[in-house]
């Protein structure tokens, strides 16, 4: 559990009820689960993993991991959810395989195990070549593949942008290893100017999602000038004052999990005031064992769904982390951190 920790922090939230709530949905296998009895998807499950990081809870960090490593497709994909390990839903997303080299990274920040990182490389190698298997020319990956196999041609701006952090995490990882992937660093290079220069080629329907607004500057794609520009146009169309971020903008329903990512993006720009505002909304928002809601409908305030999410949970351990400093690992999102030293030099 996580020793030593600041005053101030344990007046914010109980990190410790979060930590053994994760813990107690991990199943043998290392798999951990939404919920109880729930679904697990590979993204969310390694922002499960980097929340249990968070309070250096490694033993299981690397069993949920090796349980990816078992899982895995022979191409480097995962599909896009599981129950008890039986695949539910057969698509394979990219951002979904990429999203592991964050999870990676994450826990090098945090215990320097190079020897780990170096037996994950196969894994993190062949996750990486998939989704870069299906970016376009002009940049933007395709989301997706069919259970038949066909590629959607339809790039969402949330997916490609995770993938740009994923890239960086990769390159970074590579830095560590003395490996070099030059494919690696063009695919980076063309999804960066995709996002920061045609974002018009990213599909316009998923605007509604909250994600859709705050993922490039969450990401780093979006930075500077025109980081905050899109941060403050949107902003009233997803964020509910004194209460959180919606999960899409024509829905009275926030989530903590969007709410805290939105604390992360504003912390990665620098401005770190607002983000600890943003995160003070939601400390109340919590069931009787600390642990937090997914959600919540305003204002008649309806907790909705009922179920405790993992992921949830570990990203608020995240956006404590990053405003706290609380690890190591604080500055991972930071777009300040991407310049020199074990961070990627970041384009000009």
């Amino acid at each position: 559990m996580l020793k030593g920790t600041k005053i101030e922090i344990s007046e914010v939230l109980n990190i410790n009820s979060v930590i053994e709530f994760i813990l107690s949905l991990q199943q043998t296998s290392g798999d951990i689960p939404w919920h109880v009895g729930g679904k697990t998807d590979p993204w969310d499950l390694v922002e499960t993993i980097m929340g249990l990081n968070t309070g250096k809870e490694f033993k299981a960090s690397y069993r949920a991991f090796e349980w990816l490593r078992f899982i895995q497709n022979p191409e480097g994909s995962w599909y896009s959810s599981y129950i008890n390990g039986v695949p539910e839903d057969r698509t394979c997303e990219t951002h979904m395989a990429a999203y592991i080299c964050v999870g990676l990274f994450h826990t090098w920040l945090l215990n320097t195990d190079t020897d780990f990182l170096e037996s994950m490389w196969p894994v993190m190698k062949k996750a990486v070549d998939f989704a870069i298997s299906l970016q376009t020319p002009g940049g933007e990956v395709y989301w997706a593949k069919s259970p038949e196999g066909v590629v959607d041609p339809m790039s969402l701006l949330a997916g490609s942008s995770s993938i740009y952090l994923s890239l960086k995490c990769a390159l970074s990882i590579c830095r560590i290893l003395g490996k070099s992937k030059p494919a690696w660093e063009t695919a980076f290079s063309k999804l960066g100017r995709s996002i920061r220069d045609n974002i018009h080629n990213y599909n316009v329907s998923k605007s509604r999602f909250s994600m859709y607004w705050f993922y490039p500057m969450l990401s780093g794609a979006l930075t500077g000038e025109k980081a905050i520009h899109r941060l403050e146009k949107y902003w009233g169309r997803y964020v509910i004052e004194g209460q959180g971020a919606r999960c899409v903008s024509d829905r009275p329903w926030v989530t903590i999990a969007e709410t805290c990512e939105l604390v992360l993006a504003l912390n990665a720009m620098g401005d770190t005031k607002k983000a600890a505002i943003v995160f003070s909304w939601i400390q109340d928002r919590v069931y009787e064992d600390k642990t937090y809601w997914c959600g919540y409908t305003y204002p008649d305030m309806v907790i909705w769904p009922e179920d405790k999410l993992s992921w949830t949970n570990a990203v608020v351990l995240m956006a404590a982390d990053a405003l706290y400093k609380l690890t190591p690992a604080a500055g991972l999102f930071c777009h300040a951190s991407w310049n020199g030293s074990i961070y990627l030099d970041m384009p000009k």
